[in-house]
């Protein structure tokens, strides 16, 4: 069966290349460079590698297929593309897009970091003979780094207190806003060219940073952190829920932006192995940069031992957001000509974050230009006069608290993760995957199979909805409760993250019911005019799994109220069989709908018949049942895994060697299959 693509004429890129570059820009910036290291260092260690990579490959790539194929089969941006699935699902694209928002308040601010530490580089070169003004040897250059950013830059007061205005900042941020401005102005021809430039630099800078933080003296430790999994942190929700984060916010998934940008692609532009360089790169990008982070973490680790002040490498910076702006700092100072390669390395995180802020930004504007028709340079200016001010809160002395806050929304329970269930239900159930796998195959240099809608409607729900119920879980029971701290004081920051996380997808379902301006292409693609079958069936199997769903919330309950009597000490709970039964009970209702509704879901869809609404809802609610009792069992069998584990041990292990080789292979091995492909002249007869 052929699918057709919309033949309303739209923009789209000038190449191939081009678009590939873009896309990699998107996921390639400063989520790899910035984001990863301190989410790693953070949450987990080289206990994060192990999902991090799980997420990649089992979630990542067959997503970034899915978004493509959605994309560039109705040509829209993320909501109109889910409306045209079923108009009720429009507040799916809206809900990703406003997400994007938040991003966009606080994304700039890192870039205008970068364009500060840009500066001081000139003014190293021209007024310090070429030294960095925070350089230093030993121990003292781990502290002036420090000290550096975190007093001399921000004059952080370490709080939620805004204190006052950094001018030096709000110039750089509307530095930042004017780039990203003159990046989009021109369309996506003008992006195309721009991450020429934007894209190759960065690679080669991480690479010299990456080989001169090997040669620092104590760079194993560091590695041994990195590489050296303290297998007891897999128990942790945190350490999967930031790794899965960090995927969907590196590789600029369920934003819209790949939804985006697919729907400018030419109509016989590939799609697979497009999505499989992109996601690759952006593995082998994040990876690299964790070596560089970490190796320079173990220098300056070992810089504080000769001094006498024995650091361990998980406590040589602060964790959070600034660690980026620290680690590279002091590494490149330890470079020959440091303010020369300061310069060149901070003007590549400026193109890097210039490219992913763009790309977030055009998705917002491409969708409100495709909801309301209104005229793109003036829905620009606007967005980017509201961006800039909402960005104002980070450039305080408690601005970086707040953009820890921030980005924690975005990577919370409530975050893409979610989201990206949300859009794995809904394209995968209440719409036709099989129509997307058609039409991703017809136009790529290879296919892919059944597999992959098995991928999209069983395996990456049931995962991330196991992920969702197994965080909720966790921050629901914390000591203190959701909204409060130990102290039984009201957390304040937690309850501003919570209501944002509540008010975005209210507003987006707000949006998704307002006037939509009617075009002739917004009729969904073809379907097959069978019989509607399995619409009694669906019904009563409904109703089963709505039941399997009440037994979830109960056994939730009883589950959160056990860990309570742990944290008091009550370890003796945890033997009851009353949860265990539950859990068990649940998981066989809701999967036994799963499969049964599936099954005919699949069956349906061979004949070219319609499975009903009904009988695709039931498959739908079974698999998020199967999932979240799933993830029940997860919180359930923790329970004793109430405390983290102290330092471990983190010389380089057999472990570390194993990760190394099973990546090399990934990256190294999957980019040159991807690339051969892409050079078969029958692949490009086939495109043609």
């Amino acid at each position: 069966m052929k699918v057709e693509i919309r033949e309303e004429v739209r923009e789209n890129w000038g190449s191939r290349t081009g678009f590939v570059l873009a896309a990699v820009g998107s996921a390639v910036g400063l989520g790899n460079l910035w984001g990863f290291p301190y989410k790693l260092y953070s949450y987990g260690g080289g206990a994060f590698l192990i999902p991090y990579i799980i997420a990649m490959f089992l979630i990542g790539i067959p997503l970034m297929i899915l978004e493509f194929s959605v994309g560039h089969m109705t040509q829209r941006a993320a909501p109109d593309a889910f409306r045209q699935s079923n108009r009720h699902f429009e507040f799916i694209g809206w809900w990703g897009v406003l997400l994007g928002f938040v991003i966009i308040t606080y994304y700039p601010v890192i870039l205008a970091y970068c364009f500060n530490f840009l500066w001081y580089s000139l003014v190293g070169i021209f007024k310090h003979g070429g030294n960095l003004p925070w350089a230093g040897e030993g121990m003292a250059g781990v502290q002036q780094a420090k000290a550096f950013f975190f007093n001399n830059y921000l004059n952080f007061n370490g709080s939620f207190e805004l204190g006052k205005i950094q001018w030096h900042i709000v110039v750089t941020l509307a530095i930042s806003w004017a780039a990203m401005y003159l990046c989009i102005c021109k369309g996506v021809k003008m992006v195309s060219k721009v991450v020429w430039i934007t894209v190759p630099l960065p690679l080669v800078m991480l690479a010299i940073l990456a080989i001169r933080g090997l040669t620092l003296p104590g760079a194993g430790q560091g590695i041994g952190y990195y590489l050296n999994p303290d297998w007891s942190l897999l128990a942790e929700p945190t350490t999967w829920r930031w790794a899965f984060g960090q995927v969907f916010f590196s590789m600029s998934l369920a934003f819209g932006v790949m939804i985006t940008y697919a729907s400018f692609l030419h109509r016989k532009s590939d799609i697979n192995n497009n999505a499989t360089i992109i996601g690759l790169a952006d593995f082998g990008t994040s990876f690299i940069c964790g070596i560089a982070v970490f190796a320079t973490l173990g220098g300056m680790a070992y810089a504080a031992q000769a001094a006498g002040n024995p650091i361990p490498v998980s406590e040589v910076v602060d964790k959070g957001p600034g660690l980026a702006f620290v680690a590279f700092p002091y590494a490149l100072a330890q470079l020959p000509y440091s303010a020369w390669f300061s310069f060149i390395f901070f003007l590549t995180l400026v193109t890097l974050g210039v490219d992913s802020a763009f790309s977030i930004t055009e998705t917002i504007l491409a969708s409100i230009v495709d909801k309301t028709g209104w005229k793109r340079s003036n829905v620009l200016i606007i967005m980017s006069i509201i961006g800039f001010s909402a960005g104002l809160i980070f450039c305080t002395n408690g601005g970086l608290s707040w953009l820890d806050l921030a980005d924690g929304v975005i990577n919370g329970t409530w975050g893409i993760a979610l989201l990206g269930l949300l859009e794995c239900l809904v394209l995968g159930w209440l719409y036709r995957t099989r129509l997307l796998r058609i039409h991703a195959n017809e136009r790529s240099d290879w296919k892919i199979g059944v597999w992959w809608d098995i991928l999209i409607r069983v395996i990456i729900p049931v995962v991330l909805s196991a992920l969702f119920i197994w965080s909720l879980f966790d921050d629901v029971s914390k000591t203190g409760g959701l909204l409060h701290k130990v102290d039984g004081s009201w957390d304040g920051p937690g309850c501003i993250g919570l209501a944002i996380a509540i008010i975005v997808p209210v507003i987006s379902i707000f949006i998704s019911y307002k006037k939509h301006i009617k075009r002739k292409s917004d009729l969904p693609p073809s379907e097959p005019h069978g019989k509607i079958l399995g619409r009694e069936f669906g019904k009563r199997a409904l109703w089963i799994s709505l039941f399997g769903i009440i037994l979830i919330v109960i056994t939730f309950v009883k589950t959160v109220l056990l860990k309570e009597e742990v944290l008091a000490g009550n370890m003796s709970v945890i033997h009851g069989k009353s949860v265990p039964a539950l859990c068990l009970l649940s998981f066989i209702i809701c999967f036994v709908i799963m499969l049964l509704s599936g099954r005919k879901v699949f069956g349906a869809e061979t004949d070219k018949s319609r499975p009903s609404f009904w009988l695709r809802s039931s498959a739908a609610v079974g698999t998020f049942g199967t999932g979240s009792s799933a993830g029940l069992v997860l919180a359930y069998v923790t329970l004793e895994h109430v405390q983290r584990a102290g330092e471990r041990h983190i010389d380089l292990s057999g472990t570390s060697f194993i990760i190394l080789a099973v990546v090399g292979l990934l990256v190294v091995g999957g980019l040159g299959w991807c690339f051969i492909r892409a050079l078969n002249p029958v692949s490009a007869l086939r495109r043609n």
